[in-house]
């Protein structure tokens, strides 16, 4: 709040008041008054005109200027009269009053939208418990009896099953941190149990499934990142060549932060204009528009239960030649006793 706005705000007060001063000055003229008279007295008015202007204009900018930076600093700012007392001049009783009842308003209104958000997500999770055991029913009789199935039956049922999983993780990624437990993870043992879940897939689609380096421990919830490799072989058995041999190969190394783990593949890769937007919602850019089994929120997900857990992922890739995932567990100083005892030996897969 600027004195020369609240001086411009109040141009008909200091109009009028500057008015008023001329013509006493003009009467004092007319009624010979003596001059040094008539100059003290308007010298007063001119003081005291100048006062009430700069009195109100500190009043209401103690007030007004803690409203702004306190709205300006607020996530919620609705809740900005939280922060602030009531003023003592009537314009500002009744700018706080308004406020007041308009918060009072959103707040109710907020509270039962969240009450609304919070029972859907409890319906999406119940509904997702429930429909997943006759997936897994479908599943196992699928794997137990496969000449009652054609191929494209089981793989139908295996993109519904990877579709529910999805939308229970989704549902969960907002409140991750009441979900997650994080503990010395094993990221061979993390890896193989992707790899036998997708094994069908791996086997029938011809691709060589490699793994080096990965006798490592990090710190992570195991079930979260088993879900956001799933997520990564996924796409790297969707957006494989149609022509030449298929490779997925996964390793880790050390770096100065901490771990590194990395999910190289030789498909189709993805367009240089389309890599820095991988990661948003819904996102599905030139590839998703080719492959129509494409949802944009795989990496989506992904990427917010990294962030959640601490870890950093990043891309790369070239199109038609490869793309790298990289994902960065950072050291934690009571990791490094956790990995000298508790050794972890991989096979191949």
């Amino acid at each position: 709040m600027r004195l020369w706005d609240y001086i411009r705000d109040k141009a008909v007060y200091v109009l009028s008041f500057s008015i008023v001063c001329l013509i006493i000055g003009y009467l004092f003229a007319v009624f010979d008054v003596n001059m040094a008279l008539s100059i003290i007295i308007l010298m007063l008015l001119v003081c005291l005109g100048s006062f009430f202007i700069v009195y109100g204009y500190q009043r209401k900018r103690m007030f007004y200027c803690k409203l702004q930076n306190n709205i300006a600093k607020l996530d919620k700012a609705y809740l900005v009269l939280e922060t602030l007392t009531r003023p003592e001049f009537y314009e500002g009783r009744l700018t706080f009053d308004a406020l007041y009842d308009i918060d009072k308003s959103m707040a109710e209104h907020v509270g039962e939208l969240e009450r609304q958000n919070e029972d859907f997500k409890e319906y999406i999770e119940m509904w997702i418990h429930e429909v997943k055991i006759p997936l897994a029913a479908l599943t196992l009789r699928a794997h137990n009896h496969p000449e009652e199935f054609e191929r494209r039956t089981i793989e139908q049922i295996r993109r519904l099953d990877d579709y529910v999983e999805q939308i229970l993780f989704y549902a969960r990624s907002e409140n991750a941190e009441q979900d997650y437990r994080i503990a010395g993870t094993s990221l061979a043992k993390v890896v193989k149990a992707v790899a036998l879940k997708n094994k069908d897939e791996l086997l029938e689609n011809k691709i060589d499934f490699q793994v080096q380096d990965l006798d490592r421990m990090v710190q992570t919830d195991g079930k979260w990142l088993e879900f956001i490799l799933n997520q990564m072989i996924n796409n790297s058995i969707k957006y494989r060549k149609e022509q030449g041999e298929t490779i997925i190969r996964i390793y880790a190394k050390e770096c100065e932060e901490g771990t590194q783990l990395m999910i190289w593949d030789n498909g189709i890769g993805i367009p240089k204009e389309d890599l820095r937007r991988v990661f948003e919602k819904s996102f599905t850019g030139y590839n998703g528009r080719i492959k129509s089994k494409s949802t944009g929120m795989g990496l989506y997900i992904a990427r917010e239960l990294c962030g959640k857990l601490g870890h950093e992922i990043a891309v790369e890739s070239v199109q038609g030649e490869f793309t790298k995932l990289v994902i960065t567990f950072y050291r934690d100083r009571f990791f490094d006793v956790l990995e000298k005892e508790q050794p972890t030996n991989i096979t191949n897969l």
